[in-house]
């Protein structure tokens, strides 16, 4: 399903427990990628969440069709407790598949960032489920010019850079895009980012009374109710719900969202609905 969030473009799949694979071509990548829809091999980076198969079990045909095609070894960003295992699983492959699996791999975890091609930073931050997980925020950077400075003509800015080596720019990160993976409600309370980023992509596993609160939350994931409980926390100007459970209909997912979310949230949340 190819969703317009907020002027990005995404392209995701993500059905709880089947797949997960959620595309950002203008950043090219990819957050997850559960079973490698042919659009993910064009994202050369993959930020993953969790190692749960269905956000996870693709990485080695994601690998192993680019290597066919020339396209270059991929980047795998993984949280610190999934990188040993992780060469091991490839270490695996590659004896069973005899071929190379080239990739680079990227440990990652809250409190340090990676640099994307682009120029674009990514910044995990915990996101509390039953095995170690983690969400990422994409911040785009730049670089506004100092208050004391407006008013110079860009001849005596360029002598204070130059000749002065004063810095004329204060440099900005802007929060474009968070993306939760699978998680607790809590991590809306704890992550001040997940509540500011401009763009927020949140699993939302479960919409009616079929499943409560209680069960959600002993699986790791989150209700629809715990997000209209928290609803005035949401300063994201538009929000991706994903991961619905299998067990909903379109319709009904639909549905649940509108008559469960106080209007000004709901008319900010798009649905993944890849499901009839």
């Amino acid at each position: 399903m190819r969703v317009d969030l907020a002027g990005l473009a995404v392209e995701a799949v993500s059905i709880g427990g089947i797949e997960t694979c959620i595309e950002v071509p203008e950043l090219g990548l990819a957050f997850d990628i559960g079973r490698c829809p042919p659009s993910a091999l064009s994202r050369s980076t993959i930020l993953f969440t969790h190692a749960h198969m269905d956000h996870m079990g693709g990485v080695a045909m994601h690998a192993a069709t680019r290597a066919l095609r020339g396209m270059g070894p991929p980047t795998y960003v993984v949280p610190h407790e999934y990188a040993d295992a992780f060469d091991e699983l490839f270490a695996v492959w590659r004896k069973l598949d005899r071929s190379e699996l080239p990739y680079r791999l990227v440990a990652l975890g809250p409190g340090e960032h990676h640099l994307l091609p682009n120029g674009s930073l990514v910044r995990p931050f915990r996101s509390p489920h039953r095995v170690p997980c983690q969400g990422y925020t994409v911040f785009s950077v730049r670089h506004k010019l100092k208050p004391e400075l407006t008013g110079l003509s860009e001849a005596e800015i360029a002598r204070l850079r130059v000749e002065d080596g004063v810095e004329v720019t204060n440099r900005i990160e802007v929060p474009e895009l968070a993306f939760t993976g699978d998680t607790l409600i809590d991590v809306v309370e704890r992550e001040e980012i997940v509540r500011k980023a401009r763009r927020l992509v949140l699993e939302v596993t479960f919409v009616d009374d079929r499943v409560s609160v209680t069960q959600a939350r002993s699986k790791g994931h989150i209700h629809l109710y715990e997000v209209a409980e928290r609803a005035d926390l949401f300063e994201n100007e538009a929000i991706l719900m994903t991961h619905f459970s299998a067990r909903y209909k379109a319709a009904e997912i639909v549905q649940a969202i509108a008559d469960v979310l106080p209007k000004d949230l709901a008319r900010r949340v798009t649905p993944l609905l890849d499901r009839d």
